[in-house]
């Protein structure tokens, strides 16, 4: 582990890593909301860009590229559109960089991608994310009562095993890259992000997402199943059922191209995220600990 993961291992009580961990989930997650809405819509679209032909049959919007899309849902659901899906996603960000953090501190960082996905958050998130300007579900409690109603407790958990096979691939291709990389970028000097352990981390981060991202891809489609498929922003989502069957489906149909819609905004979405992360991480486990003396002084 790097001397930066040592640091932080050792650094505050667990209580306090939990809240900074937190907080740092939550301000970020606020932060880069806007680009993931874009990542999921994208993700959604199964019509070919490059043939003006197949739009014809489209129903819902075409979008091309990160900012016209941003641009695109700003003109017609008004800036709120953009952050679609963010209590959900909050929820589970606060959860994750509370878990992330801890895992971190107490064991191991691979420990922290065993609970960075909460299922039912996830799912949530995406579905809101996918609803254009006609809503789907009125508020947050009205989708746990439809899923519940109509799709059972399995409904929470579509997609759920392609989130799974995400994790090990992931970690093995993010630690490989991130420990060849971490000696060469330490000793750079003027890196972005503080040091040239957050550096490599943000390349490293960068590779493992694109080897992983057919998988993230499935696991939108997979998530937008169910009655409600056909009533989303894009009304023409085919049917998948599995993982497996889902990539060959899309390979066929799509080709190879069709498993990366959306991976330009997902990385652009990866490096702040990580820089707005650490950021407010240390900054907010320093204020909760000056606090914390404040008070026991006081």
């Amino acid at each position: 582990m790097s001397a930066g993961g040592e640091h932080l291992k050792d650094e505050g009580s667990r209580r306090q890593v939990i809240l900074a961990g937190g907080t740092a989930g939550l301000i970020s997650r606020f932060c880069i909301a806007p680009l993931d809405v874009v990542k999921i819509r994208l993700q959604l679209q199964i019509h070919s860009l490059s043939d003006p032909a197949s739009h014809r049959t489209v129903v819902g919007p075409v979008y091309k590229g990160t900012l016209s899309t941003m641009a695109s849902i700003m003109r017609q659901e008004g800036i709120t559109g953009l952050w679609k899906g963010n209590v959900p996603a909050e929820m589970m960000y606060v959860c994750y960089g509370a878990l992330q953090f801890t895992a971190y501190r107490t064991t191991t960082q691979a420990l922290s991608q065993l609970g960075h996905r909460l299922p039912p958050s996830d799912l949530l998130r995406t579905r809101f994310a996918a609803q254009g300007p006609e809503r789907v579900y009125k508020s947050l409690y009205s989708s746990i009562v439809d899923i519940s109603r109509n799709e059972g407790p399995r409904g929470f958990f579509r997609g759920c095993s392609a989130a799974v096979a995400q994790i090990v691939p992931y970690m093995g291709l993010f630690f490989t890259a991130y420990e060849n990389l971490r000696p060469t970028m330490a000793q750079w000097e003027y890196l972005p992000f503080g040091t040239g352990d957050a550096a490599a981390g943000v390349v490293a981060s960068v590779m493992a997402k694109t080897g992983v991202f057919p998988l993230d891809l499935v696991r939108k489609r997979l998530q937008v199943q169910g009655p409600t498929r056909t009533k989303y922003v894009h009304r023409n989502i085919p049917e998948y059922d599995g993982v497996v069957r889902s990539i060959a489906m899309i390979l066929r149909t799509q080709g190879v191209r069709g498993l990366y819609r959306g991976l330009t905004v997902s990385l652009f979405k990866a490096a702040p995220a990580s820089a707005v992360t650490m950021f407010t991480y240390e900054r907010a486990l320093k204020f909760i600990q000056e606090m914390e003396v404040a008070r026991c002084e006081a």
